[in-house]
């Protein structure tokens, strides 16, 4: 597996717990053998103890391989375009996370979404990308989780249509769904 190409954008869906981030790590680091990988964070530091266990976990699993981190909470397009000329693979996680800060922040969800492609497409290394699958879930209670859903959904679909490949991890086994079966 050392060594392996990665497509310019590859997007890894999941469920909470899937396993989603964990294979996307070891698709960069597969990637990357020797040259190390970019890791853009895009969760905010967090005084709620359960959250900063999340992100110790995370931190904890890449101990061991030359991880460069990006900490890209809610300019996720920018960090992107700063790492334009980088040969190292990129792995985002995950776009829930940023989605929601934008969101948090005021910003307009298309709008970001839109130049966030833009800078992938500009990218000379390859990008994956993390992201929870909500639209298998129950329908969320308040307003202002249905548009989460439908956000997330929209930024989804518009990512899986640039990326080359696209990866469904149910229970720490991916599927890949794109590209299909002949």
């Amino acid at each position: 597996m050392a060594g392996e190409a990665l497509p310019s954008v590859t997007l890894v869906l999941g469920g909470a717990r899937s396993g989603k981030s964990a294979y996307a790590e070891g698709l960069v680091m597969a990637a990357a053998a020797e040259r190390g990988a970019v890791y853009v964070a895009t969760a905010r530091e967090s005084e709620d103890a359960e959250m900063r266990a999340r992100i110790a976990a995370h931190r904890e699993r890449r101990v061991g391989f030359d991880w460069r981190v990006v900490e890209a909470p809610l300019d996720l397009s920018e960090a992107l375009v700063s790492l334009a000329g980088s040969e190292c693979p990129v792995l985002v996680d995950c776009l829930s996370l940023w989605l929601a800060n934008v969101m948090e922040a005021g910003r307009d969800p298309a709008a970001e979404g839109e130049r966030l492609l833009a800078a992938a497409r500009g990218c000379s290394a390859s990008v994956v990308f993390v992201s929870l699958e909500v639209g298998l879930g129950v329908i969320p209670v308040s307003s202002s989780g249905r548009l989460f859903r439908d956000l997330l959904g929209a930024l989804n679909q518009s990512v899986a249509s640039e990326a080359e490949q696209v990866f469904f991890v149910v229970a720490g086994l991916p599927v890949r769904i794109k590209p299909g079966l002949a």
